[in-house]
């Protein structure tokens, strides 16, 4: 981890957020909501009408940068974080992807008998989204930070065996211990195509990643280091060999008490922190100078007024002089008021005033 001097280094102003990422601890944190590029705002959902369905705004390029600038016009923040989706991994590996109107994305399930040998990788399918990137690049504001991402291969894993989302993630936990060779196979697979992907984006100009972990929580310990440490370990040494100076921020929801043990096995350089965790525990166990991202209930930021602020000073006091990014546990919800994420911001940047 680099610190805040070397940000300093090149004689110019380091970006809030970026310098964070290397250790930075200013006064007032910089700040990102995940999915803050979507459903909330009327500008995505005029977009996302015109052209009919998800999949077809993700693909289409100049859609998808203007999908992923709309909330830095309207808000100001510090990051901006590319519009795409998860599901973009195993549709290159070669699954069938398509999105039911109402119900989500779905792929063509793999079962206890499918032949892994019949996905046929396409990597080409990842070509729109760095076109995304490069015309997000050349439109952001130099302050900006630019995150890509991809989900993390548990939670991408959970997909590809049940063919859409789950409660439990049940088919996949079953398979994982019923076939391992199997399973661990498939994960290895979504290490190899992530990794192209995230390559991909850094090529084309994102300066950090995050990688999504959304079903962590679902597992147990022995299962938890075995399907979400490791495979995220690998991802992390593979890109750091290749782009060592680009921070990886993990987010693990649901890992409560493993934590810290992710932080430490997984050597991401920032943890992004759910809701459901206490920022003072979580301060106290987390190596000490590590970053943090969050980790604001998108509840609270629904109900707004007394209840965020609350929630912001005691967020903002359990992580006083760590490096901290301001963000929210998970992402932001589509019936969020717009006013109250700018009386959240405002909140959040007053500390500077």
């Amino acid at each position: 981890m680099t610190g805040p001097d070397d940000a300093l280094s090149n004689g110019q102003t380091p970006k809030p957020l970026l310098s964070v990422l290397k250790g930075a601890c200013p006064v007032v944190p910089p700040m990102w909501l995940m999915r803050q590029a979507g459903r909330y705002l009327p500008e995505y959902r005029a977009l996302r009408a015109e052209k009919g369905g998800f999949l077809e705004l993700v693909y289409d390029s100049a859609a998808a940068a203007e999908v992923t600038l709309q909330p830095l016009r309207r808000f100001g923040f510090d990051g901006a974080i590319l519009f795409s989706d998860i599901l973009i991994v195993p549709y290159a590996m070669g699954q069938d992807l398509w999105f039911e109107a109402g119900e989500g994305p779905r792929l063509a399930p793999i079962l206890a008998e499918t032949d892994l040998s019949a996905l046929k990788p396409d990597f080409s399918r990842y070509e729109a989204v760095y076109e995304t990137v490069r015309q997000v690049k050349a439109a952001l504001d130099p302050d900006v930070t630019f995150l890509g991402f991809a989900g993390s291969p548990w939670t991408i894993a959970t997909y590809m065996v049940a063919g859409q989302g789950s409660k439990d993630q049940g088919a996949a936990r079953r398979m994982a211990y019923s076939q391992p060779e199997k399973f661990g196979a498939i994960i290895e697979a979504i290490v190899d195509a992530t990794l192209v992907y995230l390559s991909g984006q850094i090529e084309a100009g994102v300066e950090a990643v995050q990688l999504f972990d959304s079903w962590a929580g679902s597992l147990a310990p022995l299962e938890f280091e075995r399907w979400v440490i490791r495979p995220n370990r690998r991802i992390v040494e593979r890109l750091k060999a290749i782009h060592p100076d680009i921070p990886v921020i993990g987010f693990p929801k649901g890992a409560g008490a493993k934590l810290a043990d992710y932080a430490a096995g997984t050597g991401v350089d920032a943890v992004g922190v759910d809701e459901t965790v206490d920022p003072h525990w979580a301060n106290r166990v987390l190596p000490q100078g590590l970053p943090v991202q969050g980790n604001l209930d998108p509840l609270a930021l629904i109900a707004g007024g007394k209840a965020v602020e609350e929630a912001v000073d005691n967020i903002r006091a359990a992580f006083a002089g760590r490096p901290h990014i301001f963000n929210l546990g998970h992402g932001i919800l589509p019936d969020t008021p717009i006013d109250h994420v700018e009386a959240l911001l405002s909140y959040v940047r007053a500390a500077g005033d």
